[in-house]
């Protein structure tokens, strides 16, 4: 699997996000995902792509401010970035199970 700065991905936030999400926080769910799948440097490099200041993407992330169209664009990246760090971190653990089993049955 690559990565998001290798990827030209074209974002179409209006899938993602209704009208009605706008101008609210993000679910309390999608936060703790965020947060849970991301650290700062997934965060300052879709700061610099998406020229949202990392401060607000922070914001956003953690529900002190609120969606926008304006930086719907980088929440839409952040999504990606946890979906990708998630499906490694899946595989890691995997693979992690799988030595350590072989430590345990010696």
């Amino acid at each position: 699997m690559g990565n998001l700065k290798s990827l030209n991905l074209q974002i179409k936030t209006e899938l993602m996000f209704s009208k009605s999400d706008f101008g609210k926080p993000i679910s309390e769910e999608l936060s703790t995902i965020l947060r849970r799948n991301l650290n700062k440097n997934n965060i300052a490099d879709i700061a610099a792509r998406s020229s949202i200041s990392f401060s607000t993407i922070r914001d956003v992330v953690y529900r002190t401010n609120s969606l926008t169209k304006a930086n719907s664009v980088a929440v839409a990246l952040l999504i990606h970035a946890a979906f990708e760090n998630s499906i490694a971190r899946k595989l890691q653990s995997a693979g992690d199970i799988m030595f350590l089993d072989k430590l345990l049955k010696i």
